[in-house]
Parts: C-alpha cells; structure tokens; sequence
C-alpha cells in the first residue's frame, strides 16, 4: 500500500511516519496541499493522510481539486485534524475526504483506518 502524509508541522509528520514504520508501511510527506497535487503527478497514492490547515493550499483544496481531477480513481483520503466536532467531520465529508482521524494521531486508529480502507 502506498501512503502519502500530508502534514505541514514537522513533529506530527515525523510521528505519523514513524507509527505507520511501525506497522510495516514505508509511507512519503510533503507539506502542503500544492506539494500534494504534484506529488500526485508522478507517484502512485492509495491512501493520504491530509491535515486539513496547512499554508500554501489546505486540505480541503488539496482533496476538491484531486477529486476534480482523478475522480473515482483518486486515492483513500483521511483527513487530520484537531477538531473532533461533528460539523467539522460533516464538511470534511462533504469535501470529498473518505474519514477522519484528530490529533494526537494514535497508533491504533492508525491501523483501524488502514484496514478499514485496505483490508488486505
């Protein structure tokens, strides 16, 4: 499974590599939404990790403009964030993004979501 992490904070990004290493994923990182979409361009993606703020392009943007483009065809996308209220998880959704998962991002929801969209 190839995984993307799309996170601007290098310690999060750094965490968030180190427990998929952990669970047996090499996965890549970029930092923002526009880092993303040209990644996208010449890397095969199953499955990102988005955070939602991020300067540049943010990933609602980021997820719009991949669904736009690559359709049913575009990767698993989970949004991060450290919002937990229903509202946010609503527009999450409804921007295209698959799920979501907050921060502190935790080894175990990490492997729900991994199976959940990879069951393999």
């Amino acid at each position: 499974m190839q995984i993307l992490v799309a996170e601007d904070n290098s310690m999060n990004q750094r965490i968030l590599l180190h427990l998929l290493k952990k669970l047996g994923y090499r996965a890549d990182a970029v930092n923002n939404g526009l880092e993303v979409l040209d990644y996208i361009k010449n890397n095969s993606t199953d499955l990102i990790f988005m955070d939602i703020q991020m300067p540049e392009m943010d990933g609602i943007e980021a997820t719009r403009i991949l669904s736009e483009k690559l359709g049913d065809k575009r990767p698993v996308i989970i949004a991060l964030t450290a919002n937990d209220q229903e509202e946010h998880k609503k527009r999450y959704i409804e921007s295209g993004m698959n799920d979501y998962m907050t921060k502190p991002i935790r080894l175990d929801v990490i492997r729900s979501m991994i199976d959940k969209y990879n069951p393999s």
